[in-house]
Parts: structure tokens; C-alpha cells; sequence
């Protein structure tokens, strides 16, 4: 089953998808994509790491910034000749790897063409994974409009590829004040 848990910073989201995961696996790979710039960040990352550790889960943890859908690839790739199938997989966040690619080519005069071929090589991966797939996002275009062009594009490019990950969900969760209410179920189609 493909997941999408979104909602805004600190809503309970990422605790959401690892509860979400340990409820319907007994292992998982944890993808997490964040990079450690500075020592906030580093902190943030051990609190996370701590965290996964005391749940006694047994987490199979990899860091991947950028390479996101080749990971996902691989997996799907060695699931087709394992009888155990396709592992079960945690990414957390779909927007830190966002943020990571657009950075890549930041001073690029197609960056959004470029970013945009990378999501929706990600959704094929995504649509195409045998097995269970929980993905963390944030709905980032709640807020104010960014001050500046490159964070007005990063909200743009985050808005497009959330929708075109939840279209190939089996269900999204809004996670908001730490409740999840799962949404795909609910839509509404014209």
C-alpha cells in the first residue's frame, strides 16, 4: 500500500508514519533525506534517530538526500527476485528532498523544468513499488508567500509534486495538532 502522511511543522506527522509503519510491518527501512547544515539541524536529526531507537522498532535506518528514487528502485528491483517481496519503507521528508534537489541546481536557468522531471520520476518509482510505502510531506502553501523567488518556486514545486504523489496513493493522511484523518477515502470527484 502507497501512503502520503502530510500536514504543517510539528503537527505529529512524522510520529503519525512511524506508528503507521510498525502497525502494519514488523521491519522497516527509514529513508530519512535530511542534511545536517548546522548544529540545530544536527540536534533535530539525533532527537529523531533517539526517537526511533527507543520505539524498539527494528528500523533499518539510510540516509539519502538526493538519490531518492534510485533507492527506491533498487528495492523494488531486488524485491522482484526475493521471496520475502518488497520491504516496507519510511521516507521522511519528501520536501527535505525537495529542498535538496532544488538546491542541486539552484543557479540553473531550467531548474524548475529540472526538478520537475526528477518528481515525476519519483511518482513512476512510487506507483509502481510492490510494497508498503509510507511517505512524510509538508503542506507548505498554508502559510504567507515567500518573501523571495526561489522560496515562492520551492512552495510551487512542492505543492505540484505533493499532488502528483497523492493521486498515487491508496491513502493520505492530514495530520493536524497530532491528529491524522485520512483524506483519499473522503474525496470528492467531479
Amino acid at each position: 500500500m502507497i501512503t502520503l502522511v502530510t500536514g504543517g511543522a510539528r503537527s505529529g506527522k512524522s510520529s503519525f508514519a512511524e506508528k503507521l509503519c510498525m502497525s502494519i510491518s514488523q521491519e522497516a527501512i527509514y529513508v530519512a533525506t535530511a542534511q545536517a547544515f548546522d548544529d540545530e539541524m544536527k540536534e533535530r536529526i539525533a532527537l529523531h534517530q533517539l526517537q526511533r531507537i527507543q520505539a524498539n522498532y527494528p528500523w533499518r535506518n539510510v540516509e539519502e538526500p538526493f538519490e531518492l528514487v534510485k533507492l527506491i528502485g533498487d528495492w523494488h528491483s531486488q524485491s522482484l527476485s526475493s521471496e520475502e517481496g518488497a520491504p516496507t519503507i519510511l521516507v521522511d521528508c519528501l520536501t527535505l528532498w525537495l529542498s535538496n534537489v532544488l538546491l542541486s541546481v539552484e543557479n540553473d536557468k531550467d531548474r524548475s523544468e529540472k526538478v520537475k522531471e526528477e518528481i515525476l520520476l519519483l511518482v513512476n518509482q512510487v506507483r509502481q513499488y510492490p510494497g508498503n510505502l509510507i511517505m512524510v510531506t509538508n503542506e507548505v502553501g498554508d502559510g504567507i508567500v515567500p518573501e523571495y523567488p526561489l522560496g515562492r518556486l520551492y512552495r510551487d514545486l512542492a505543492g505540484f509534486m505533493n499532488q502528483a504523489i497523492a493521486r498515487s496513493c491508496s491513502q493520505v493522511f492530514l495530520v493536524t495538532a497530532g491528529i491524522p484523518i485520512e483524506l483519499k477515502s473522503r474525496e470528492y470527484i467531479l
